[in-house]
This record gives C-alpha cells, sequence and structure tokens, in this order.
C-alpha cells in the first residue's frame, strides 16, 4: 500500500508520519458504505422536502409537483453529500488529521483504502451530483443555476480540500448553513415552480441551523483531537462550554422559525414532537463527556433534521 508522502499534504501541523496501516489490503463494501457517512444524509433530504413543501404554495398544490424535478433535486443535495464526505476523508487523511481521531475509523486516516481510489470516489459522486444538476437545467433552462451549481461542488471540495481549507479556519458551519439550508431548499423551490417565497427563505434558514447543529455535535466530539491536529473549527475556537451553548442555539433557533409557521399552517404545531428527539440530544451533548455520548447525540439530531424536514415539508404542501 502506498504511504502518503507529508510533504504534498500541506498538513498545517508540519511533516508527522501516518500511524501503521490497517492489515486489510482491500476495504469491505460495508467500509465503503460506512465512508459514506450515511448519518449525514438528512441534511440533504430535510431541506429538497421543505423546498417541496414551499413550491407548493406558488403552484397551487400537492398535484402540482413536478416529481421528475424533484427527485432529481434530491439526487443533486445526496450525491453532493455523499462526495463532499469522501472529499473529507481523503483529505483529513492525506493531513494526518485523523490520526488523532476518536470516532469511527475513515477510509484514508486509518490505512484500509488508497487515497487516490478515495479521492476517485468523491469526484465520481461530485460527477452525479453535476450531472443531475444540468439535467435539470436543460429541463427547466434556468441556465443560471449552473453558476451556483458549479460554486457548490467547489466549496464541497475546499471545505478540507486545497492548500488552505475553509474548514481548518472555523467557516464550516457558514457552509452547510449557507448550501445544506439556504440554496438546498430556496433552489429546490425555484427549480419546481420557477419563483421563491419567503416560506422557503425561513424554512431554508432552519435547515441551516439544524445542519449548523449536526457539524458543531460531530466537532465537539473531535476538539481535543482537532487542536493536536491544529484543525480550527469553531468548536475549536469557541472551546468545549461555549459549541455546546452554541449547539444548543441552533436547534432553538430551528424551533423559534418552527413557531412562526405553527401560526400560518395547522399542521405546523405537529413537527414539535420532534422535540422528543432534540431535548435529549441537548440534554446529552450539555452534559456529555465520551465519544459515544456525542456520537450518540449525533444520530439524534440527524434523525431529527430529518423528521423535520418531511414533517414541516408535509404541512407546508397540505
Amino acid at each position: 500500500m502506498a504511504q502518503t508522502k507529508r510533504k504534498k499534504s500541506g498538513h498545517p501541523a508540519g511533516k508527522r508520519q501516518h500511524s501503521a496501516p490497517n492489515k486489510l489490503t482491500k476495504p469491505t463494501p460495508a467500509m465503503w458504505i460506512a465512508g459514506a457517512r450515511i448519518r449525514t444524509l438528512p441534511l440533504a433530504i430535510a431541506p429538497v422536502a421543505l423546498g417541496v413543501g414551499a413550491s407548493t404554495l406558488i403552484t397551487g398544490g400537492f398535484e402540482t409537483i413536478d416529481w421528475g424535478l424533484a427527485l432529481l433535486s434530491l439526487a443533486v443535495a445526496l450525491f453532493l453529500q455523499i462526495g463532499v464526505n469522501y472529499s473529507n476523508d481523503y483529505s483529513d487523511g492525506v493531513r494526518g488529521t485523523d490520526e488523532f481521531r476518536v470516532g469511527p475509523p475513515r477510509l484514508t486516516g486509518s490505512g484500509v483504502a488508497n487515497p487516490k481510489r478515495v479521492l476517485a470516489v468523491a469526484i465520481v459522486f461530485f460527477a452525479l451530483g453535476a450531472a443531475a444538476g444540468v439535467t435539470i437545467v436543460l429541463l427547466t433552462h434556468h441556465w443560471w443555476l449552473l453558476i451556483p451549481g458549479a460554486i457548490a461542488i467547489a466549496a464541497a471540495y475546499f471545505y478540507t480540500g486545497g492548500k488552505r481549507p475553509y474548514g481548518y479556519y472555523g467557516l464550516g458551519e457558514v457552509f452547510v448553513f449557507i448550501f445544506f439550508g439556504l440554496v438546498a431548499t430556496v433552489g429546490t423551490t425555484y427549480i419546481l415552480s420557477g419563483s421563491f417565497n419567503f416560506e422557503s427563505l425561513y424554512a431554508g434558514v432552519a435547515a441551516g441551523f439544524i445542519a449548523c447543529a449536526v457539524l458543531m455535535v460531530n466537532n465537539i466530539r473531535d476538539i481535543d483531537q482537532d487542536k493536536i491536529a491544529r484543525k480550527r473549527t469553531l468548536a475549536v475556537l469557541v472551546d468545549h462550554r461555549a459549541a455546546r451553548i452554541i449547539y444548543v442555539v441552533f436547534l432553538l433557533l430551528a424551533y423559534a422559525i418552527l413557531t412562526l409557521f405553527s401560526f400560518l399552517f395547522p399542521l405546523a404545531p405537529l413537527v414539535f414532537f420532534t422535540l422528543l428527539l432534540s431535548l435529549p440530544s441537548m440534554l446529552i451533548v450539555l452534559t456529555g463527556k465520551t465519544a459515544k455520548e456525542f456520537i450518540l447525540a449525533l444520530q439524534l439530531t440527524s434523525l431529527m433534521g430529518l423528521l423535520f424536514g418531511l414533517g414541516l415539508g408535509a404541512a407546508l404542501t397540505f
């Protein structure tokens, strides 16, 4: 197995050697699936569901939904999410950042997979997302959508890739808020209706806050390890106590927006049932001490985000 050369990695902490590679010579399909980080996919599904719901307020109801375009919008979001997950695996692995990781092992950092192969898989998923996006443009003739699409792919890669990844400078939450909140939600509404409304904007803000909470709890788990690797996430910059509080604030802001929707849409209050997931998660984050606790909080927050998006999207539709 080829060993990655540090002089090409751009690792901000200097030239440090990999830990001994895993004895496995070939990653199993289960390892590749784990590398896609399935628990993060609700971040892609929720805003599309919200965008679909908001579009029906413009087009006139459930029966007006173009499910072909809706599925293509979902494909773009899912492919980009999976692509950024593999890209992060590659970039963090070659930098040596994952040597200090306490969460589930990564393909590159563990030495199980060839880094170039992981990068190739990331590029394949970015290409699939681009293909779905181009198909949308060809069907709708909204040619200007090619610009934000290209920006989204570039932002996904440079999150942890390149010489100066912005995810290493406390800007990860900005990325997920914009692209897995506003852009995904408002963009879906525009694709389906040819316009957008304030409901899609507010729903996108709520989805963005939930996505930020998912990223924050993931980074809280790795604060001490990221400090060693000089990966300056927002959680690292503000440290343990403030990061935990910010996580709670992100979720509370999402529920504040849900409260506003509850005054306008009769079914929206039902979405508050997701508090059954978010309240335990907030308690775990505020008091947790072990990696397993934060992984559980991450899973609860991701599931809460999915149900929040599906529930509020349905409330807007019906």
